[in-house]
């Protein structure tokens, strides 16, 4: 089964991810500008969002380059001799680079992310040869690279629920690569953007009328407003296969689509969000659930540029248009098969007309809770 999210945003003020000039991102779609988010920004959203880590605590893991902090944090569990832990965690920043390079920085020249049992499987290695050297120097003189070989059952260990979402490659043979089951679009405005900056002051508190006057400092900050389109598609087959080595599968994804898609709608990227505070809820979603494994965007429903007309706002303007570009698929490709479609508009304002056999849903609880009904494996 494949299940496609398409997903209406529209921000006020915001600068959600920038470029690097510090900008909002952009790009040029039909001939005309457009805001931007990256799909790596909305993926992290979403991945570090309280609905993935609270729903799913215990089957995410973790992105860093302080692995071995984490592998020498589980070594003193383990009971492993102080005098042993910095020169393990040292070893240890040398995975991932080809000669084994050790850094004195603690921390590894790849970032990856590690599932628990990634963790659990380097701590085992480290602590057998700490036990059967039994020595400091001789431990000292191990190479990363010996180490990162010695562990083993890399291609059916079990792999944390956000690298099985989102895949993995790695340069190190003590993980496997994963491929993606989740494909993520990068967002971009329905509207043309207009880039706009905000010059602004701050003032000295402790300065007094006898005191220079002025702005203790001066500064400037990029942002735009736009109504994004967000699209990513998951492929369920493929994701099961990612946690084929994992405790219930079938259960832990029947647990994971509600809670990405709860993630997808009520979490926003963090860029300048102490700045503009823009934290805002779908104003329209559609959920495709598809036998036949053909994912399509409705990206071309903005070809053209949205914009607002007389009494009818962008987000209005920007959901008729993804309402009549869905219509006009359905109609001139009826070859892609059974697809059964959940739509959500804010207050059920703009549903789709009944004979379309488009499920208009009440709220977006209910969304969630009908697609679910539909993925029980």
């Amino acid at each position: 089964m494949l299940i496609e999210i398409h997903m209406l945003k529209n921000y006020p003020a915001t600068n959600l991810n920038r470029d690097d000039m510090g900008a909002p991102k952009s790009c040029v779609f039909g001939g005309a500008q457009r805001g931007r988010i990256s799909s790596q920004c909305l993926k992290r959203s979403w991945r570090v969002s309280q609905f993935l880590q609270k729903e799913l605590s215990g089957y995410l893991g973790v992105r860093t380059r302080k692995m071995p902090q984490l592998v020498v944090e589980k070594l003193k569990y383990m009971g492993v001799a102080d005098e042993f832990l910095e020169v393990a965690k040292k070893k240890l920043t040398g995975f991932a680079n080809k000669n084994g390079k050790e850094s004195d920085l603690g921390i590894t020249g790849q970032l990856i992310i590690y599932s628990p049992e990634d963790i659990q499987a380097v701590a085992e290695v480290v602590k057998q040869q700490i036990d059967e050297l039994d020595d400091v120097k001789k431990f000292e003189k191990m190479k990363a690279t010996d180490i990162e070989k010695m562990i083993k059952g890399v291609d059916s260990r079990p792999v944390s629920l956000d690298i099985a979402l989102f895949g993995r490659m790695v340069t190190s043979p003590a993980f496997a690569d994963v491929e993606a089951s989740m494909q993520v679009a990068h967002a971009f405005s329905t509207n043309r953007v207009i880039m706009e900056s905000d010059y602004f002051t701050a003032m000295d508190d402790m300065l007094t009328n006898n005191e220079e006057l002025g702005a203790g400092m001066i500064g400037e900050v990029d942002y735009n407003s736009s109504c994004y389109y967000i699209y990513a598609s998951l492929d369920v087959n493929k994701l099961l296969e990612n946690l084929k080595y994992s405790d219930s599968p079938e259960a832990l994804v029947e647990a994971a689509v509600p809670a990405l898609l709860r993630a997808m709608a009520y979490s926003n990227p963090s860029g300048k969000q102490n700045t503009f505070a823009g934290n805002v809820l779908p104003s329209a979603v559609l959920v495709e659930c598809k036998d036949y494994p053909v994912p399509v965007s409705y990206a071309n429903a903005y070809s053209k540029p949205a914009r607002a007309i007389h009494d009818r706002d962008l987000i209005t303007v920007s959901i008729e248009a993804l309402q009549n570009k869905v219509l006009q698929t359905v109609e001139d490709f009826p070859s892609l098969g059974d697809v059964r479609r959940f739509w959500f508009s804010e207050g059920n304002s703009m549903p789709f007309d009944s004979d379309t056999g488009i499920v208009n849903t009440k709220n977006y609880d209910d969304l969630v809770e009908s697609v679910t009904k539909v993925l029980e494996l």
